[in-house]
């Protein structure tokens, strides 16, 4: 049980880091595109992470 709520801890930590990055976007620029393409890469291990880690519970 103690891996699997590693597992949501570390997908909530992605989670935030991608929110982080979606966030920081410059006001005269936007959001550049390597910028989007790490939100979206951490949003998806975030997912994994946190679906992985309610099925090890489960």
């Amino acid at each position: 049980m103690t891996f699997a709520v590693m597992l949501l801890i570390v997908g909530g930590f992605l989670l935030g880091g991608a929110y982080s990055i979606w966030k920081a976007d410059s006001e005269t620029k936007g959001r550049t595109g390597p910028q989007v393409a790490f939100a979206v890469l951490l949003l998806v291990a975030a997912v994994l992470a946190t679906v992985s880690g309610v099925l090890r519970l489960v």
